[in-house]
């Protein structure tokens, strides 16, 4: 009970009600499913479909494309209709797009059900991060996120352990079972949070003020703050998610010619350093400047793509366990970026724009994983494979030193240099 107390502050354990429980038991749930297909995507097409490698990689590309150009749109809807209908509207094409996804036999059938998936899969990254927005404080955000963070990958860890039990290339219908599961707790998770639709409504100033119901898309581009985050993030994430999404599961199945269920058991290391370091992390990074946080997972990012590489010269058993030793690594730098990116983001967003904000944010993700696989692509095209970690790595630090000059654009409040006030306090 001490350790809890420690971990977690009293003013925060406070504000965990029921409504922030069941979108915390949302979040479990829907991260569950995807943990049974996490980093998956190439290797279903190119290993179990049988497609090329560079019609997979290509198709996430493009897939990634479609989730950039839609997430403007997903903004304004959230914007003007309220986070709540934008996540239905998700759940339901997700859940069905995924059930088209695992009996994909054709290009033409991955083509479209991938496409879809991009589609509406960008709904749900700037709507639920509104609807979280809403329900605790800002004095709260930051932990908020974090938590909602360590709950996302503990979900996905029980997903992947139920993954590398039934994984097979060998029996392309264990895929089919797997996506068509995550259809279904898709699904279950939708359900959940659905229970929160008082405070997923459109905002009522917004219907009333003429001047905020003409704002938009162009005071959102013209903050300099987010324009500047958005960049660096891109830049950062090329070297860290998007690169690992792409190429991950190639290299080490490849490159490092290790079994398929491994991935799972690496990735379980991933989740697991999360869950167990993600409420000490928060309490280590209060008060601290968020950009330098940020500029530091870069550095961390680096070290795990060094780890990586030098895998290539190891026996399978070391190699095995040094790729668990990176996943950890890069672990601890997923603990550090996830609560502070999305808390400067809503920090600096005006209410009736939140839902474009945190849209514009999302775009990070996009932008790297439309760029991510067509570098990645070119390494292993080239023949330049057991280069690309190390490159991969550079490119990381590329983006820490780029949100070291977002810093002097923010206040002391927005980067987080401020330790969060008691409730009332502000």
């Amino acid at each position: 009970m001490k350790l809890i107390q420690t971990l977690v502050p009293a003013d925060f354990r406070s504000g965990i009600t029921g409504p922030l429980r069941r979108f915390y038991v949302s979040t479990f749930v829907s991260a569950m499913g995807s943990g049974l297909t996490y980093s998956l995507f190439v290797i279903y097409l190119h290993n179990v479909r049988g497609f090329s490698t560079n019609y997979a990689t290509l198709l996430l590309s493009v897939a990634a494309l479609v989730g950039i150009c839609s997430s403007p749109l997903w903004g304004t809807f959230t914007d003007r209709f309220g986070p709540m209908r934008v996540i239905v509207v998700a759940v339901v094409a997700d859940t069905a797009s995924l059930i088209l996804w695992a009996h994909a036999h054709t290009e033409t059938q991955a083509t479209v059900a991938a496409l879809l998936l991009a589609l509406f899969g960008g709904a749900g990254w700037g709507s639920n991060s509104t609807l979280l927005s809403r329900i605790v404080p800002s004095e709260h955000r930051q932990r908020a996120f974090g938590f909602n963070f360590m709950l996302l990958n503990l979900g996905i860890g029980f997903g992947l352990l139920v993954s590398a039990s039934i994984v097979d290339l060998h029996h392309p219908e264990s895929f089919v079972i797997l996506y068509t599961f995550n259809a279904g707790v898709t699904m279950l998770g939708g359900l959940i949070v659905l229970t929160l639709r008082r405070y997923g409504g459109p905002i009522k100033e917004l219907r009333d003020d003429p001047k905020l119901k003409s704002e938009g898309w162009r005071e959102v581009v013209r903050d300099r703050r987010l324009r500047s985050y958005v960049l660096a993030a891109v830049v950062l994430m090329i070297g860290g998610y998007g690169s690992q999404e792409a190429g991950y599961s190639l290299f080490v199945v490849n490159d490092l010619k290790l079994p398929v269920h491994v991935i799972g058991i690496i990735f379980f290391f991933n989740t697991t350093t999360i869950v167990c370091s993600q409420l000490w992390i928060l309490n280590r990074i209060d008060g601290k400047s968020r950009t330098k946080v940020m500029a530091t997972v870069a550095v961390i990012w680096f070290f795990f793509w060094v780890i990586l590489d030098s895998a290539l010269a190891l026996p399978k058993v070391l190699a095995i366990v040094s790729l668990c030793v990176a996943m950890v690594v890069f672990a601890v730098g997923e603990t550090m970026l996830s609560p502070v990116g999305p808390a400067l983001v809503n920090d600096i967003a005006p209410e009736h724009l939140r839902g474009r904000y945190n849209a514009a944010a999302g775009l990070a993700w996009g932008l790297s994983g439309t760029l991510a696989p067509a570098i990645t692509a070119f390494y292993f095209n080239e023949h330049l494979g057991n280069w690309w970690p190390l490159g991969t790595g550079l490119t990381a630090l590329v983006g820490g030193g780029l949100m070291l000059r977002l810093r002097r654009l923010l206040s002391a409040s927005e980067d987080g240099r401020e330790h969060s006030p008691a409730p009332g306090n502000e």
